[in-house]
């Protein structure tokens, strides 16, 4: 079901919206939350529902001037007249309003949105609402530049688009007669790591046996905004393909220059502008030039040098952020016309930057004419209304009036806008607190240059009308009255001028009515010379006290009674009968659920409240017998047991005053069942007993072992006799020890010997043998030369042993 259904409901909610009838299904609660308030410029302050009522005489005696300041209701029924409430009203202007255009022919500028200038004086806190008008006009101009990546794998979609040139004109030429068309390139940063630096391959950094190939570049404006279809063929066919090194291309950066160049791209001042565009790969951003050395980040301004980017290698991409503040800051509006792989990557970056659209291209971008009729149409159709950066005090919320818009919100979208189709937001200004000087901002729909500029101030400051009596007899003659209340001549203070310090200092007599230098008469009262003038309670009691402290009315509550019915209120606490207790007198008193079976009230550690033991810290209720947080006694009451039970220890010369705690203890032959403490004492034996706490937070009795448990004493004779002995075995075998080393020494230098001996003995055999051998010889010779010699007997055995 929808409103076009029911054209009444439509009409209805129209003229709701516009204020020409009054919305009543729910009344808002007008309440005035009031803070400190001293005139009635601070009432008007502290809320938006908050009055002041200036009539003479309206409070009464001992109430404070704040009491001027309630809501309109409020003061009414307490008897303040009509036209003595001061409420300033928001102010609403039109200073521009020109009627909108019906076609793009008319003369002049074509208007599409009105107001066109408003002024704004607002209470802080009260919202003001107005209505906001937008029809789309027949025939706007628009502005389309096509920024085409010119890497190598786009290479066919190129050649598709030198053939679609006509098509795209005419379909131009099918939304607007007033079109014109612009065309860019880009591929990526010239340096490494993004692009080949080998000087080669930057003059060709295609594949070697593409012949067409430009060099290496990052972004090239190559034709400014024209209506000339043959200009726009002629400089596309051109073109030719050029290439990098990584996938990611240098997207952001081409789009930062083509928003920011406006001169440079022909952008007219009233139209619809689209950037188309195309590619098949992803896009570098802030961030990735480091990866190049490029760490100046990106400045969002123009640097065009003969069509190129010329600090393309000198800045970092741009965010995403930046890319999207720029965008709509000059009313741009892309189409991102991607290939299918590339379709989720764009649609993220759809949602980040507003008014964009994405499509995706066939595989050599034939499709692309008709992908940008789509989304031109998707786009234009979408009316979205915002605002531009806001105080932070100020808040800015809009309701559509059309049949499919949006919910309210900081944003109005009216969906399905056809062309001459007015739409209408209500937008509702709330400035939340008061401001020194007027502030301006704009708004309008996304992606158009239509703006309404708001104008805005606050209301802070009353005009109450008073007439001009210097000396009014309302005051005493010393001083006049402004809305309502007496501005006194210097020297006199006082709600009605009615004290006069002389030659004393105001602010002394006002420090007097001032505890531990707090608020004056703790805000309850009015200091007139120096003594505190206390305020009536709405119950009809008053303040009392020096500085107006006190008072009987806030006491704590019981069952909703004060002081439970059974005390009285004195000065914020409760003073309660004979026979109550309590912090609101709500406990009788007894002490019956606090005993212990020995009769004790909680164990002599805590005190009985409102029938319920109170311990001392680390106790357990319900009756304070246990302390687990406490250091055992085992520990704590050690040495006092090794004094009472052996007298020995540190407080064995003053037992009886050291260990007053113990009250009583036994000395006994075995210990009650449980386990027993044990301490070691001055002799490293260990004493065993059992303690035990009586009433009371440091008293106990004790049952002492009188055994102990001693350690058994070494035997002394066995130890030296064992030593002695150890002692004598050790020496003997270290005598033995050392004996073997000098036999073996012994046997070796022997050993040494006999081998000298033997070679001295061969040596000199040798030698003899050496003569013998030498006399043969010549005995042999003599023989042969016929002379005759006698031989010894001896010399066969000595050659028998040269010859062994």
């Amino acid at each position: 079901m929808t409103l076009e259904m029911y054209p009444c409901v439509s009409l209805l909610l129209l003229l709701m919206g516009r204020g020409a009838i009054p919305l009543v299904l729910s009344e808002e609660v007008k309440l005035c939350s009031k803070t400190v308030i001293n005139s009635c410029s601070d009432c008007i302050k502290s809320g938006a529902y908050c009055t002041w009522c200036k009539q003479l005489n309206f409070i009464k005696p001992g109430e404070q001037e704040a009491a001027r300041c309630d809501t309109w209701a409020q003061l009414i029924e307490r008897g303040c007249m009509e036209e003595d409430i001061t409420s300033p009203k928001n102010d609403f202007s039109s200073s521009k309003n020109i009627s909108l255009s019906n076609t793009a022919l008319d003369k002049g500028e074509p208007i599409q949105l009105r107001p066109q200038e408003v002024n704004l004086k607002l209470r802080p806190g009260l919202p003001h609402t107005f209505t906001l008008d937008f029809q789309r006009v027949e025939g706007y101009p628009v502005d389309l530049y096509y920024l085409m990546d010119l890497s190598y794998s786009m290479e066919d979609d190129l050649r598709s688009i030198k053939t679609l040139g006509n098509e795209l004109f005419n379909a131009l030429q099918g939304i607007t007669k007033k079109g014109q068309i612009g065309f860019g390139s880009f591929v990526d940063k010239t340096v490494l790591p993004f692009t080949n630096t080998n000087p080669e391959k930057l003059n060709k950094p295609c594949a070697e046996t593409e012949m067409y190939c430009q060099p290496a570049f990052g972004y090239r404006h190559v034709l400014s905004m024209t209506e000339n279809k043959a200009e726009f063929e002629r400089e596309v066919n051109k073109q030719r393909i050029s290439g990098n090194l990584d996938s990611p291309e240098g997207t952001l950066d081409a789009i930062m220059q083509a928003a920011v160049c406006g001169e440079r791209i022909g952008w007219r001042n009233s139209s619809t502008r689209l950037i188309v565009l195309t590619t098949d790969d992803g896009f570098h951003m802030a961030g990735d030039g480091k990866l190049a050395g490029i760490l100046e980040p990106n400045d969002e301004r123009c640097y065009m040098d003969n069509n190129l980017y010329s600090k393309s290698n000198e800045m970092d991409y741009p965010s995403v952020g930046q890319v999207a503040n720029q965008l709509e800051k000059n009313n741009i509006q892309p189409i991102f016309a991607v290939t299918k792989n590339m379709e989720k990557v764009y649609r993220e970056l759809s949602k980040r930057i507003p008014k964009s659209e994405v499509g995706v291209l066939s595989a050599d971008s034939h499709n692309v004419v008709e992908l940008i009729k789509n989304a031109y149409n998707r786009l234009s159709s979408k009316v979205t209304v915002t605002h531009d950066a806001l105080p932070d005090n100020v808040r800015v919320t809009y309701t559509p009036l059309c049949p499919e818009g949006g919910p309210s919100g900081d944003k109005g979208v009216c969906n399905n806008v056809g062309v001459g189709q007015m739409v209408s937001f209500n937008v509702t200004v709330t400035a939340d607190e008061c401001m020194q000087s007027e502030i301006s901002f704009l708004i309008g729909p996304l992606g158009m240059k239509d703006k309404l500029k708001v104008s805005l101030s606050t209301l802070c400051k009353c005009e109450c009308d008073d007439p001009v009596t210097v000396d009014s007899p309302y005051c005493n003659g010393k001083g006049q009255v402004n809305c309502g209340m007496c501005s006194c001549k210097a020297g006199f203070v006082g709600q009605k001028c009615e004290c006069s310090i002389g030659e004393k200092d105001e602010s002394s007599l006002r420090a007097a009515c001032r505890k531990d230098n707090g608020t004056e008469c703790e805000g309850r009262g009015d200091c007139v010379c120096g003594i505190c003038q206390c305020y009536t309670l709405p119950g009809g009691s008053t303040y009392y006290g020096t500085n107006c402290e006190c008072e009987n009315e806030s006491c704590e509550k019981f069952q909703n009674k004060l002081c439970g019915g059974n005390g009285k209120c004195r000065c914020k606490n409760c003073e309660c009968k004979p026979g109550y207790e309590g912090t609101a007198c709500q406990c009788k008193k007894s002490d019956e659920q606090c005993r212990t079976p020995s009769g004790s009230v909680c164990s002599g550690r805590g005190t009985c409240k409102c029938n319920q033991c109170k311990c001392m810290e680390g106790y357990q209720r319900p009756y304070c017998l246990t302390c687990p947080a406490c250091q055992t006694t085992c520990i704590t009451k050690g040495k006092c047991i090794e004094c009472l039970g052996f007298q020995t220890g540190p407080f064995s010369k003053n037992c009886s005053q050291a260990c007053t705690s113990i009250s009583e203890f036994k000395m006994v032959e075995t210990l009650p069942p449980g386990k027993p403490c044990d301490v070691r004492d001055v002799e490293s034996c260990r004493v065993f007993f059992a303690i035990k706490q009586l009433d009371g937070e440091d008293n106990y009795t004790a049952q002492i072992l009188k055994t102990r448990e001693c350690p058994k004493l070494p035997n002394i004779y066995a130890i030296i006799g064992g030593s002695i002995v150890g002692v004598t075995v050790i020496g003997i075998l270290i005598l033995l020890f050392i004996k073997v080393l000098f036999t073996l020494q012994d046997l070796k230098e022997y050993r040494k010997f006999m081998n000298e001996a033997q070679k001295t003995r061969w040596s000199e055999v040798s030698d003899i043998c050496l003569h013998i051998k030498t006399i043969t010889l010549w005995m042999a010779e003599l023989h042969s030369s016929g002379l005759h010699y006698t031989t010894w007997g001896g010399g066969s055995f000595i050659k028998h042993s040269c010859e062994i």
